[in-house]
């Protein structure tokens, strides 16, 4: 299959882009392992960038069939519960200090990716939240965050349960332990790496925000040992094979790798992934079964013909429209399919009927046309008054029963 039809067929998982700073320039980017998995398992990324305005252009970004959101800044704290965090001006300056390369609030990403998560939420397409997009789905529902774990979680905990989320220097081989809650997708995915039974699993860590008050919507599948939720999901929107897939992840399963390898921790790191994927193809397919257009008619040898015969009319009267030639006798029977086409076609607009009428398609039959046209005029004007009259109800049905037939003739002729 060409490279071209690919493009068409495969379903579109939008990902939005994170700002940094290179050369002085501003450069939006997204983590290659992310498309890696989104192309190994059948879907196109398509990323957002995060430009200023895209927030108002995002349905120019249709069709949809999945969106994935990963790292970022921090959300904006206006956007769940700010005055309530109970931090004082000295901690938050501390945080920013301890955290320079997050806390620098980008509200642009935020209304972008909030805009996507609703949409989501709206239309039932799949969504997957990885670190900052877990915490998006989880706002976007109602729920809230720590604007910092280690002041407002870490000191309130016994020292023993206490998790450091974030290790600047060991970044990418940090790990802490997770307990993955029972009968949930995580379960399932990470089963055959847990030992004796136990529920229990390694993941890396990049974050110092986390879930705080878990929406209403959602069920967690994993906590840390200080008791921060590490993973959920919407039960009632979860079924891959139906299209089905919302859920957040505040771990990187995509880089749980052993060092120096592209090897993953534990099988069932790619799950998220390929479920997500399947899902996402799922929706597709139901999306184009619901707004499938109708397949263009195949004609037989005889009908080609005549077609052709009918073509090569509307071109000749457009060559005499176009010269201002006169008629010549020798070329009036070539007309005569299209005059014959338009006769009885009562399909064409009245504005298309006059434009081929000055072309000289109509030369031929022009008054018997037009005079078939006004009757129909007459027709729909009786047509109204009689349905002035009717009830809804009446109407609605009368409506039902002509989309029917419309798709029974559509049947007919395929």
């Amino acid at each position: 299959m060409a490279a071209a039809d690919l493009s068409v067929i495969l379903p579109r998982v939008i990902i939005v882009s994170r700002r940094s700073v290179r050369k002085n320039k501003f450069v939006d980017f997204v983590g290659e392992y992310h498309l890696d998995l989104i192309v190994s398992y059948g879907a196109v990324p398509v990323i957002v960038p995060r430009v200023t305005g895209v927030h108002m252009l995002l349905d120019s970004f249709e069709p949809i069939h999945g969106v994935l959101l990963c790292e970022g800044e921090d959300i904006d704290p206006s956007l769940y519960e700010a005055d309530t965090s109970n931090l004082t001006s000295e901690e938050l300056e501390e945080i920013r200090r301890l955290h320079a390369s997050d806390t620098a609030i980008d509200k642009e990403k935020d209304a972008i990716e909030l805009g996507l998560a609703k949409l989501c939420l709206d239309r039932n397409i799949p969504y997957l939240g990885i670190c900052r997009g877990s915490q998006i789905l989880n706002v976007a529902c109602g729920g809230t965050l720590y604007q910092d774990i280690g002041k407002e979680l870490t000191k309130n905990v016994p020292e023993k349960q206490r998790v450091v989320h974030i290790d600047y220097d060991n970044y990418d081989g940090h790990r802490h332990p997770v307990r993955i809650v029972e009968n949930t997708p995580l379960h399932q995915w990470f089963n055959d790496s847990l030992e004796d039974g136990g529920m229990e699993v390694w993941v890396n860590s990049y974050h110092h925000q986390g879930v705080k008050r878990l929406a209403q919507r959602f069920v967690p599948m994993a906590f840390a040992p200080d008791g921060l939720i590490e993973g959920f999901y919407d039960p009632d929107a979860y079924n891959p094979e139906e299209g089905k897939f919302i859920m957040g992840l505040q771990f990187h399963p995509e880089r749980m790798r052993k060092p120096d390898s592209d090897e993953f921790d534990y099988p069932g790191c790619p799950f998220a992934y390929k479920e997500f994927a399947k899902a996402v193809i799922a929706y597709q397919k139901k999306l184009n079964s619901l707004t499938s257009v109708p397949k263009p008619v195949k004609l037989d040898g005889e009908m080609e013909k005549k077609r052709k015969m009918i073509l090569r009319s509307f071109s000749l009267a457009r060559n005499i429209y176009e010269g201002g030639h006169e008629i010549n006798s020798s070329k009036e029977s070539e007309l005569k399919p299209g005059a014959e086409f338009l006769e009885s076609n009562t399909a064409l607009s009245l504005q298309q009927e006059i434009r081929l009428k000055q072309m000289g398609a109509t030369v031929r039959n022009a008054s018997s046309f037009l005079e078939k046209l006004q009757l129909n005029e007459e027709k729909e004007k009786l047509a109204r008054n009689i349905m002035g009259k009717m009830s809804v109800e009446q109407l609605s049905d009368l409506m039902s029963f002509y989309h029917m037939m419309g798709q029974i003739c559509s049947e007919v002729l395929e």
